[in-house]
This record gives structure tokens, C-alpha cells and sequence, in this order.
């Protein structure tokens, strides 16, 4: 069963062809340069270069598949419909429904979480590597627009335990490194700052909810908190310390991820933690959540390749591969964007 999928929701045009969680061919064309120096992702700036470039992406996707006649090689055609940017799942959607309509298959409407949660599952074009599903798992959603703990009861049956009640981790991190200057996306430069100084907490900022008994998470309070501690520093201070103040910051935001995800295995007894999104390639928090389920006698799976962190088609064909065995198809005349859409 091949399958063609698309994913636009935020600020990387991408396309997939999978058969089963096989990858045959995967491109992404990331807009990170365009919206760099803004700060963030600038709506109709992202609008635009989907849409310039959306046609090129499934084009070479297509190509590099070696499938040259979609209507007999392709079996389905899989899209994000939610959550995500408006105006940029809007271009996947109107593009899906267009290769529907012109070669006449069916549609299959993913949400973009379910991705998240099926991207430790992904594998190369060969079948590596070659992971047997063991429900259930707790799956541990980290990005720059979610922070969400799931139950994945079974394929494509999930219970939303815990989320986050303002800003996501990834955002946080974002944010943090936007009031020191040093550029977007935040995460990456933050990782490498804060593991040259040993990945230490400096200054102890806050952990938001830590002793609430549930499983929400915050980092509002954190932002805050950090925002306030700055503007106290003078400049050359900022940047002497800069280095200190990003560790801390990043590791107030790994002990509320770990403490909660700590919490879940406790409450629900399950100790298989799958983990997707982008946060997911931070190294240090990866080693911060295998010490986790080593405590607790379980097993983590990360993301088998880099580029299935960041937002991707590969993902989201695969959960549309399980979605298809079960026929659940979408309505091409009523399927719309659902920036808002929930598991």
C-alpha cells in the first residue's frame, strides 16, 4: 500500500511516499531563512512559500520514489488537516485534494499529532529499524506548539492525560533565546550553549505546576520569570553569562517535562515511552528520559532519523497507513483546516 502524504502546518513544505512505515522517498523544504529574521514564523510570509513551492516538493518527491504514474502507483493520497498554521494547511489541503480529484483516489485527513506520536516508528526504505509495536505506550509529545502526554491504547486509539496550558516547551525555548538575541529557531542554539557549560542550573529558575498532582504542564510562569531576571542584568552581563542563563532556562524546562513524564509512568503503570516533536533531537533531554525509564524498568523510542523530529510528510503517511487498514477515509468536498485539532 504506497502512499502519497503532504504536511504543510507550520513553516516546512513536505511530502512522502511510504508503503506501510516504509519511506521511499521524503523532501522537505524548510522556510527557516525566511522567517529567521523576523523572529518567528510570519503567517503570510509562510502562506506564500508554500504555495511557491508546494508543486516542486511533491514533484520531486514523486521523482525520487522513481514512480512516474501516480493514478496506478499510489493507492491513497494523506494530508495534515490540523493543528497547525491556517493559512499554511490550507496549501496541503487544497494540493491533496487536487491529486484526488485528478487521479482519482481517496483522501485520508491526518492530524498532525498522530504523527508526532508514530514517528519513532517510521522506517528507511529497506524496513530499519525494525520495531515491533508492544501496547500500550505513553507517548510524550515535545514541540514548538505542543507539550502533550498520551496514552497510545492501540493504533490510532489515544487518551489525551496531560497537556500544556499556555506556551509548549519548544515555544519557551523559543522565546528565551528571542530575549537574548540569539535568533530563530531558539532550541538548537540553546542546546549547544547550554551543554558547553556542562548543562547545569545556575540560577534555579521556577518549575511551573511541578507539585500540582496532575499531569498539565506551563511554562508562562518560567518565560516570565526569565524575562524579569534579564532586564535586571546590564547588557554586557547578558552576554557574559548567556551561556549560564539559557542552561538554567533549559533545565527548568527538562525537569517539568521529566518530573510530569515521571508522574505519568507512576499513575498509569505503563513504563513504554514513545517521544516525538521537535525537542524530541535535544541529546541532553533524550539522556535525561532514558535515566527515566531505566528507574522505572521500561524502554524509551526516539525518532530513528533527525528529520523526523521536525515537522515532515513520512510521519504523517504512516499514521495514515494505519488510518487506511481501518478505511477511514475523508469527505474531499467537506475535509477543511482545523488549526486547532485535537487528538
Amino acid at each position: 500500500m504506497k502512499i502519497l502524504a503532504i504536511d504543510t502546518s507550520c513553516d516546512e513544505t513536505a511530502a512522502a511516499i511510504v508503503d506501510g512505515r516504509k519511506v521511499l522517498s521524503n523532501v522537505i523544504y524548510s522556510q527557516i531563512l525566511i522567517h529567521k529574521k523576523w523572529g518567528g514564523v510570519v503567517p503570510s510570509l509562510a502562506k506564500r512559500a508554500h504555495e511557491e513551492r508546494i508543486d516542486l516538493v511533491v514533484n520531486e518527491c514523486l521523482k525520487k520514489s522513481k514512480i512516474q504514474d501516480l493514478r496506478s502507483r499510489i493507492d491513497y493520497i494523506a494530508v495534515t488537516a490540523g493543528p497547525g498554521l491556517a493559512v499554511a494547511l490550507e496549501v496541503g489541503i487544497k494540493k491533496a485534494k487536487e491529486l484526488a480529484e485528478k487521479y482519482n483516489k481517496k483522501l485520508i485527513a491526518v492530524n498532525h499529532l498522530e504523527g508526532h506520536i508514530y514517528s519513532p516508528f517510521v522506517q528507511n526504505s529497506k524496513g530499519n529499524p525494525k520495531r515491533e509495536f508492544k501496547f500500550p505506550y505513553l507517548a510524550l509529545i515535545v514541540s514548538g506548539g505542543h507539550t502533550e502526554l498520551v496514552i497510545l491504547k492501540n493504533h490510532l486509539q489515544y487518551e489525551v492525560i496531560g497537556q500544556a496550558i499556555d506556551d509548549a516547551s519548544g515555544e519557551a525555548l523559543d522565546k528565551a533565546a528571542k530575549m537574548l538575541g540569539l535568533g530563530y529557531p531558539g532550541g538548537p542554539v540553546i542546546e549547544r550553549l547550554a551543554n558547553s557549560v556542562g548543562n547545569k542550573d545556575f540560577y534555579g529558575f521556577p518549575r511551573p505546576m511541578i507539585k500540582s498532582k496532575d499531569l498539565k504542564f506551563s511554562f508562562s510562569g518560567l518565560k516570565t520569570s526569565f524575562y524579569y531576571y534579564i532586564n535586571k542584568l546590564k547588557p554586557e552581563e547578558k552576554v557574559s553569562r548567556v551561556k549560564e542563563l539559557v542552561s538554567s532556562f533549559q533545565e527548568a524546562v527538562f525537569d517539568t517535562i521529566v518530573k510530569k513524564t515521571d508522574r505519568a509512568i507512576t499513575q498509569t503503570g505503563i513504563n513504554r515511552l514513545v517521544v516525538g516533536g521537535g525537542v524530541a533531537a535535544n541529546l541532553y533531554l533524550r539522556k535525561k528520559l532514558r535515566k527515566l525509564v531505566k528507574k522505572h524498568k521500561g524502554e524509551v523510542i526516539f525518532p530513528p532519523f533527525q528529520y523526523l523530529t521536525g515537522d515532515n510528510a513520512a510521519m504523517i503517511g504512516v499514521a495514515a497507513f494505519y488510518k487506511a487498514q481501518k478505511k477511514i477515509f475523508a469527505d474531499a468536498q467537506t475535509l477543511d483546516r482545523q488549526p486547532r485539532m485535537i487528538l
